[in-house]
């Protein structure tokens, strides 16, 4: 098992946004450009946020109808142990699992204050949120596919089991980094080499568009710049 990172490493994580890590990652060529990411069905409700990161806890729940065993959303507890058991910073990702998604709010003010007690940067769902106002005031990221004015019979159906949301697949310890474009997986493996990667990324597109400001530009400069990013 990879160990987890360090504060420092985290936060020098955090420096960036999801689009340079994205561009980052690219150059591992360990997945498909086309995968490690949330699609748009799961959007950043509050974008003016610095970048989320965090492990994941994974759930599974169902808001359509009441639970077998009567127990209501706030009653089943184990699920607090298991987050626990994950590294900090932590990440909640909750697959709505009925055929219609979105049914009812897992994730509201309560549920934000409890999880920001376990040291919970933010929740990510392909289901529905609520008491939005409350939970920013909080500071605690969401990114959801939908927003309700009940919780209905939302519950717990399963705990620490692969998810998918925005058809991204994740897993439970995934490292999920999220801001106003999106969430992000970011392979473990290779997290701490991306900073450096990211800054020399970032330090070229800065020349890029430096040059498309300037008065020197020449569309043979242009496309010298543009070798030089690629």
């Amino acid at each position: 098992m990879i160990s987890p990172l360090s504060p420092e490493q985290l936060e020098a994580l955090r420096r960036f946004d999801t689009c340079t890590l994205a561009n980052a990652i690219e150059t591992f060529e360990l997945r498909l450009r086309n995968e490690g990411y949330c699609d748009s069905t799961v959007r950043c409700l509050f974008p003016r946020f610095s970048p989320m990161l965090g492990y994941a806890a994974t759930v599974r729940v169902r808001c359509a109808g009441p639970p077998t065993d009567g127990h209501s959303y706030l009653e089943r507890t184990d699920w607090w142990n298991y987050i626990l058991s994950l590294p900090p910073p932590r990440v909640v990702v909750i697959q709505d699992v009925d055929s219609h998604p979105g049914g009812g709010g897992f994730v509201g003010e309560v549920h934000c204050q409890i999880l920001l007690a376990l040291d919970c940067a933010g929740a990510v769902t392909n289901g529905a949120v609520r008491d939005l106002p409350a939970v920013e005031a909080a500071g605690f990221h969401l990114f959801a596919g939908s927003v309700s004015v009940s919780h209905s019979y939302a519950h717990i159906v399963e705990i620490g089991v692969p998810v998918e949301v925005g058809r991204l697949k994740i897993q439970s310890g995934d490292l999920l980094h999220g801001d106003c474009h999106g969430v992000l997986s970011i392979p473990v493996a290779i997290a701490a080499e991306l900073p450096a990667i990211a800054a020399r990324i970032v330090e070229k597109e800065r020349k890029l568009i430096a040059l498309c400001r300037s008065g020197d530009f020449s569309l043979e400069k242009l496309r010298s710049a543009v070798k030089g990013v690629s």
